[in-house]
């Protein structure tokens, strides 16, 4: 650091990925910005789901193209984004089914399998208008294969739903806006996104 960067030193955020176990080492860390993103509405979970997103994360790092980020702001984990390589056949588990019935068989198959499904992604509050959710969103991305990035998110999110179409996202699937249905996005890069239906 140089001369004249003392007390007034701007406050810089390092965005770090993750390839294997080793994040694990933050799962403390984790756990909190899990809670204090999540805990608030919309979405309204407890504890014991952020309890159990660090427990799921132990067997995620084991997944084929595991990739995830850690925002770090003096120390501190402020955010943090998960992904992988979504395998084939396309999974029945937690969302999933609800994508597929959205998409159809052969476009879940052709749009989303072998993709990179970014599977969680979360900011404090604090960090909330920063941009770090967006350097996030893009560090467990940019290297998608053949761009083929993608993900879920509920559309009672109106918020996230703005946020993933600000940052070049498109909506492939259109549930009804008053449900509590799932929503399908393709990345900026994606090659099918060209093809997404319009809502109606």
């Amino acid at each position: 650091m140089g001369p004249g960067h003392g007390g007034g030193r701007p406050v810089t955020t390092d965005i770090r990925v993750h390839r294997d176990d080793g994040i694990l080492t933050h799962a403390e860390s984790l756990r909190s910005v899990y809670a204090d993103a999540f805990c608030a509405p919309p979405w309204c979970e407890d504890e014991a789901r952020a309890a159990g997103f660090v427990s799921r994360l132990s067997a995620d790092v084991r997944r084929a193209g595991f990739t995830a980020a850690t925002a770090v702001r003096d120390g501190e984990v402020v955010g943090f984004a998960t992904a992988w390589t979504t395998p084939a056949p396309f999974p029945t588990d937690r969302c999933h089914p609800q994508a597929a019935a959205g998409l159809g068989d052969d476009r879940t198959a052709d749009w989303l399998c072998g993709g990179r499904e970014v599977d969680e992604l979360a900011v404090r509050p604090t960090a909330h208008g920063t941009g770090l959710a967006g350097r996030l969103l893009e560090a467990v991305t940019a290297d998608a294969p053949e761009g083929r990035a993608w993900l879920l998110t509920s559309v009672r999110n109106g918020r996230a739903m703005a946020f993933y179409r600000r940052h070049g996202w498109a909506q492939a699937t259109h549930p009804s806006p008053g449900g509590r249905g799932i929503v399908v996005f393709l990345g900026p890069h994606h090659p099918a996104r060209s093809l997404v239906p319009l809502p109606l």
